[in-house]
């Protein structure tokens, strides 16, 4: 639409149809001035004349119009056409060595008798300019001009995904020469496309299989974000996914690769696999050279098309100096495509590589092959015509069989197609650019070439054909650190194990403690006909020692890990941990809980509820209480382990670097018994035991002033029930912070079970020996019990309670009787007052010196003093023992107040 309109004057187009031939215009349309018109001769006949004419500006032709003529040697051979795009410009002028390396190949293949005998293969070939718009245009004219053709041969990748998507709807096989995008092995979208120029993802079976040859199985990517590369590494990342090789860092930058770099030092990526452009390289591997990226540990792998000396060339982009680059790229490791045999071998077309190389100079006229574009593809097109011919070649029978003829082809025939599809893709032969074979994308498997960098400059290192996974290796590799570097930090796993040192004097401790236990146990069954021992309710303290026992027991499986067992038998160690302790504990304390419960329960009443301490003591209540705490602890401990059981679990620290080796690392591992919801149950055990120690504390306090020979040391249990409460208290929290800390952590459960058990013990045990012994009770009392048996204990008692019974008896009538007494005086006060009255006067002037009569003495003095009872009152209601307390008075038996003794009152009383 820029252009100017002009007007053009026509040529005749007289020239533009051929007798026996066909004509192509280029451009299509109107005949008129820059139409340029070529000339064919169909089968049996020959061109005479020039085969090209040109419209000039004044409206002729710049060629007589030529003509077929029969031709009298004809064999008979038919032709098969071939539309090929070669791009003699643009972006890849590949086409300036492809057209003359693929015209050669037409040649040979036409001048042999035993391919293709009745055939004859015609190039008919435009040029795309490597322009995906450009060829639009051509396609168009190829599909729609005379001659119908058979194969399409596109170049450059842009082209052929453009042709290629196309061609499935005119039933044609594209065949393409110089296409290497990733995105082109997609047989959904491009169903009947080939291709001799190997895909870019050809690189990573080589890679596969240089990461298995050194032991690398973790290996990190960065790649600059274009379509190609990404293409690259998501079949890189599936074909080490299927070799079992993991991509433990995938980075990706547009321009600047500063923050990739530095996250791939972030991740410890050794083994890295580099995708750009060789622009965006220089910029990598200066980031590399400031992150210190390189050297003995790390191994680049990057692709090999770029310059010899592209790291010493100069870049503004980049603060590097040329020395900084070549110290960061030294060592790393290229794959390039091979598209030259490197052998000397005679393929399918009777030539070498060299032999090849020499006929196509002769046809390229002298020219130079570093500037004549596509001179290293050339090979390739080269091996597509002769891939093609003898894929043609081995259709030709089928089709026979089958009554058709590759002449018969048209773009609605598919049954032709799918014949030249199935031989192409099974084909396989020796060519000069190596072995040719296609996958199952229909992309070339060739051979790669393994280069390194070895002071400065590219060595060769090895060869890898992917089709037959064949590894050509030269053995010269060279490595700073003398040996393939490892693919990450190599980290050795240690786990934390306990001191056994520690192990062994907390065990000895525990052991004695055990036999201090089995010692007080065996005191206290042997003495336990002692009254003294009874009092103290010996079987709660048998109960005692043998929770002391279990739970200095637990020491042992406590401080057993790996070092002792193996790993599948170490969840049984954590069982015994928790049943040997979770029991001892309920043993050991449960039966000082419940005497110091009791104690408080009896002895601690008001004033109106004071009979019942007189009451009998009975132990199966005793028992039933520590049986309920055993079976509360037992449940739940048996429902932990079968709702969530305990099993081994490994805890990891920070990794630690060893001195003499930096590339190591040192994994520190602890184990630890422990379920999935290990918190919660801990919580709700720390709860209830908390609670019952808190409680037993103030039972004990509760009780320090009470005195009883029912529970004669209640006093040693408050004492050892601190001691167990204040230890198990503030060990239980430690020791879940310490968890970490192996050594610490056993120390602190440890030291606390042992001195919890000892305290008790001696605390309980160690003042009744020490009476027994002194006293020399447990011999006096033992030679009783021989004797008597147990019956003397149980008359005493009967005999104690018949006796409460009896005062309690003669309180009451005691009672009863002051009572009454009390009532008498009052009655003869009374009386004594009314006579006093009725007395007249003169009666007492007369009388007055008489002495008084006995009626008139003060009643005051006839009483015995307060409290006792009238010696005159009748005896018969009173007990004899007080039927003849009159005895005690006066022959007079009158007896006033000033006549008592002080010593009969007591008497009187008792």
């Amino acid at each position: 639409m820029t252009q100017l309109s002009v007007c053009l004057l026509q040529c005749p187009k007289v020239w533009t149809s051929l007798e026996n031939g066909r004509v192509t215009a280029r451009p299509p349309g109107p005949p008129a001035e820059g139409t340029v018109l070529h000339y064919t001769c169909n089968s049996g006949f020959t061109l005479e004349g020039r085969n090209i004419s040109h419209c000039t500006k004044l409206g002729k032709w710049d060629a007589p119009k030529p003509t077929c003529l029969y031709d009298r040697n004809y064999t008979g051979k038919k032709k098969l056409y071939i539309g090929a795009l070669f791009p003699m410009s643009g972006g890849w002028p590949g086409g300036q060595a492809c057209m003359p390396s693929a015209q050669m190949a037409l040649d040979l293949v036409n001048n042999r008798s035993d391919i293709l005998p009745d055939y004859e293969l015609e190039l008919i070939h435009y040029d795309s300019m490597c322009d995906p718009g450009e060829a639009t245009k051509l396609l168009y004219d190829l599909l729609y001009t005379e001659p119908i053709k058979i194969v399409l041969m596109p170049g450059c990748s842009g082209v052929s995904t453009l042709v290629a998507e196309a061609a499935r709807m005119w039933n044609l096989i594209v065949l393409s020469y110089g296409s290497s995008s990733p995105a082109l092995s997609n047989r959904q979208r491009f169903p009947t496309f080939f291709r001799t120029h190997p895909s870019a993802t050809l690189h990573n079976p080589t890679r596969v299989r240089l990461f298995k040859k050194w032991n690398w199985s973790r290996i990190a990517t960065i790649q600059q974000t274009t379509e190609v590369f990404t293409s690259t590494l998501d079949d890189l990342e599936q074909r080490v996914k299927e070799a079992g090789i993991e991509i433990s860092v995938r980075q990706s930058f547009l321009t600047d690769p500063a923050v990739a770099v530095k996250n791939l030092k972030r991740q410890d990526a050794r083994i890295i696999v580099g995708l750009f452009y060789e622009t965006e390289a220089r910029k990598v591997f200066c980031e590399v050279f400031k992150e210190k990226l390189y050297g003995k540990k790390h191994v680049w792998f990057l692709i090999g098309w770029y310059a010899d000396n592209w790291f010493k060339i100069k870049d503004p982009a980049i603060n590097c100096t040329v020395e900084n680059m070549t110290e960061a790229v030294e060592g790393h490791v290229t794959t390039e495509i091979v598209m030259l045999n490197p052998e000397t071998v005679r393929g399918v077309s009777n030539m070498t590589s060299q032999e090849f190389l020499g006929a196509l100079m002769s046809r390229l006229g002298g020219k130079n092959p570093e500037e004549t574009g596509g001179f290293q593809e050339a090979p390739l097109a080269f091996d597509a015509v002769w891939a093609l011919a003898l894929a043609l070649n081995k259709t030709v029978a089928p089709l026979k069989a089958k009554g058709r003829r590759l002449e018969d082809f048209n773009y609605n025939n598919h049954d032709i197609t799918s014949e030249i599809y199935r031989a192409l893709n099974t084909s396989s032969f020796e060519g000069v650019s190596g072995h040719v074979v296609f996958d199952a994308q229909g992309s070339r498997m060739a051979m790669t070439l393994i280069e390194q960098l070895q002071g400065g400059s590219y060595k060769k290192i090895g060869y890898y054909d992917s089709s037959q996974m064949n590894l050509s290796w030269f053995n010269n590799d060279v490595w700073i650190g003398g040996k393939p570097p490892a693919d990450r930090t190599v980290v050795l796993e240690e786990y934390r194990l306990l001191s056994q040192k520690l192990f062994a004097s907390v065990s000895v401790f525990a052991g004695l403690g055990i036999l201090l236990g089995i010692v007080c146990l065996t005191f206290n069954i042997y003495n336990g006909n002692v009254r003294y021992i009874q009092n103290s309710q010996p079987y709660l303290n048998n109960m005692t020692a043998v929770g002391c026992m279990m739970a200095l027991a637990a020491v042992f499986p406590l401080g057993i890990d790996r070092h002792h067992v193996n790993r599948p038998q170490f969840p049984v160690v954590c069982q015994f941990r928790l049943w040997l302790l979770g029991l001892g504990f309920s043993l050991a304390y449960g039966s000082m809980f419940t005497k110091i419960w009791w104690v408080h329960t009896l002895f601690t009443k008001k004033d109106e509820k004071k009979e019942k301490k007189k009451q009998p003591l009975e132990p199966w209540k005793l028992y039933a209480t520590v049986g309920v705490l055993l079976a509360i602890d037992f449940l739940s401990l048996m429902i932990w382990q079968i709702v969530d059981p305990l099993h081994i679990t490994v805890e990891k620290f920070t990794r630690e670097a060893p001195k003499e080796d930096l590339d190591v690392l040192i994994q520190p591992l602890l184990e630890h018994c422990s379920s999935e919801k290990m918190n919660t149950w801990l919580g709700v055990v720390y709860g209830y035991k908390g609670l019952l120690l808190l409680l037993g504390i103030f039972l004990a306090y509760e009780t320090k002033s009470v005195s009883t020979e029912k529970i004669n040391d209640h006093r040693a249990v408050g004492m050892a029930i601190y001691n167990v409460a204040v230890l198990c208290l503030i060990t239980a929290p430690v020791t879940m912070i310490l968890s970490s800390q192996q050594d610490a952590s056993f120390a602190f459960a440890s030291l606390a079970i042992v001195f919890s058990a000892y305290i008790t013990l001696v605390v309980l045990f160690v003042p009744k020996m020490r009476r027994l012994i002194t006293r020399g009770e447990w011999q006096s009392e033992q030679q009783d019990t021989l004797k008597t048996g147990s019956s003397t204990n149980n008359n005493d008692e009967e005999k104690s309670r018949q006796l409460e019974r009896e005062n309690r008896e003669l309180q009451k009538i005691i009672q009863e009787k002051e009572e009454r007494v009390s009532a008498l005086r009052n009655q003869l006060a009374e009386r004594q007052a009314i006579r006093n009255r009725r007395q007249p006067t003169s009666g007492q002037n007369q009388n007055h010196n008489a002495p008084p009569p006995a009626s008139q003495t003060d009643p005051k003095s006839l009483l015995p003093p307060p409290g006792y009872p009238n010696p005159t009152a009748d005896n018969h209601s009173l007990p004899p023992s007080f039927s003849n307390s009159s005895s005690l008075y006066p022959a007079d038996s009158k007896m006033s107040r000033n006549h008592c003794h002080n010593s009969q009152i007591p008497l009187l009383y008792k």
